[in-house]
């Protein structure tokens, strides 16, 4: 009974111990069982598989020679902590098999004791990461192709927008030629208009007024008697004559280039054109100017009589108002003129991109603006008028001088 029983035991023990060897051997993880110089006790079947040695060739062999280079740190390090304490210790390295591969390993750690204590060893669990790592990579790989996808689509984006400003500009600039030959045809076409009316107003007024005198002349020569009042009288018709001539060709020279405006300055030459404006139209204006215009230079104060001159002009021809405003400032470094009228709005942008109107207008008075470096600007609105802006730099002058007292004149045009 009793060697039945013996055999019992001994049967079970084989069979626990079959049990035991087939789940240490065949586990899904490596196991290893090594001393402090990484020397290899035991190693399951797994674990010689992923290095792909056989088992009995393992044994004794130093696993630090299967770490990469690159890990060999690492390694060491994990080792000298796994001995020196209970905790479990885990790391990450590249190991290395027979046929010279490399593979990622998880390797996690505990210290143990020999029964007697007299040697340390401890157990290794190691496992292939070779399908996570892939696994990352890929991820890696998809998200830099992403990545370089948001890149090229942004780039696409930015070389569209260029491609779109490129074009924009290239319209522009071919809008501003068109414009440019625009101005300079009607340039032309106002130069040749303005010759024929100085030369038909000298015809008109001039020549028969030189001829009047030239018979009044005539006629004193022809008599052999001279009555001395009616000589007078001659006198005093061809001196009235004369004086008309003065005149009109005084008007000329005003037209053509005011000499006030060189001789006096700007705001008197403005004075002197709004009084005669006034007169002849009968547009109540208000005129107010700071004495700061007078730093500007000649070129500069002849674009803003010019474009005084013009905005006028067209108050009389097109806007049908009644009052104007008319003032001239200093803001900061900048003249600025500013002629507001009450009388009837326009699109500003269809005038200014027009061409096919007569005269220079608007156009040639934001192109003698800019000329000077200055800024040009119109603002129309129904039932509020327009107001025309044009704003001059002045040369080496500080923002913060404080403004003289301004000119006011009032009424039916300056006093």
């Amino acid at each position: 009974m009793q060697n039945a029983e013996l055999r019992e035991a001994r049967d079970e023990v084989e069979t626990q111990l079959g049990r035991y060897t087939d789940l240490y051997d065949f586990a899904p993880v490596g196991y290893y069982s090594i001393d402090e110089q990484s020397r290899i006790l035991e190693v399951n079947l797994t674990g010689a598989t992923l290095l792909g040695f056989e088992r009995s060739r393992l044994v004794n062999r130093r696993l630090l020679a299967f770490v990469t280079p690159k890990s060999l740190t690492i390694f060491q390090t994990f080792l000298k902590k796994v001995f020196a304490g209970p905790e479990k210790q885990v790391c990450v390295v590249s190991l290395l098999n027979e046929q010279g591969g490399t593979f990622w390993a998880d390797l996690q750690a505990t210290s143990a004791s020999s029964t007697t204590g007299a040697k340390k060893w401890c157990r290794v669990v190691v496992s292939d990461l070779t399908t996570l790592k892939q696994a990352e990579e890929a991820l890696q790989h998809m998200e830099s192709l992403a990545t370089a996808n948001r890149e090229l689509k942004l780039e696409i984006v930015h070389r569209e927008m260029a491609e779109a400003a490129l074009k924009k500009g290239e319209a522009e600039a071919r809008r501003m030629q068109e414009q440019l030959r625009h101005l300079s045809h009607q340039l032309l076409l106002t130069q040749e208009d303005e010759r024929k009316r100085i030369s038909r107003e000298l015809h008109d007024e001039i020549v028969q007024t030189l001829v009047g005198i030239n018979v009044h002349l005539a006629s004193l020569t022809v008599k052999d008697s001279v009555d001395l009042e009616e000589l007078r009288t001659k006198i005093a018709q061809t001196q009235r004559l004369v004086e008309k001539s003065v005149e009109i060709v005084h008007r000329f020279a005003r037209e053509l280039r005011p000499t006030v405006l060189d001789d006096l300055g700007l705001i008197p030459a403005l004075q002197s054109f709004i009084k005669e404006f006034t007169k002849r139209t009968k547009i109540h204006v208000q005129f107010a100017a700071s004495t700061e215009v007078e730093e500007l230079d000649s070129t500069q104060r002849t674009v803003l009589y010019r474009v005084a001159q013009s905005a006028l002009a067209n108050v009389d021809k097109h806007a049908y108002a009644r009052n104007v405003t008319v003032s001239i400032r200093k803001t900061e470094s900048v003249i600025c003129l500013e002629i507001h009228d009450d009388g009837k709005s326009f699109r500003v942008e269809r005038v200014l991109m027009a061409t096919r109107h007569k005269r220079l207008g608007l156009l040639g008075s934001r192109e003698r603006v800019e000329m000077v470096g200055g800024k040009f600007s119109i603002e129309s609105a129904s039932k509020k008028g327009t107001t025309i802006r044009a704003e001059i730099p002045i040369k080496g002058t500080e923002a913060s001088e404080t403004p003289k007292p301004s000119r006011k004149t009032g009424g039916r045009g300056p006093k």
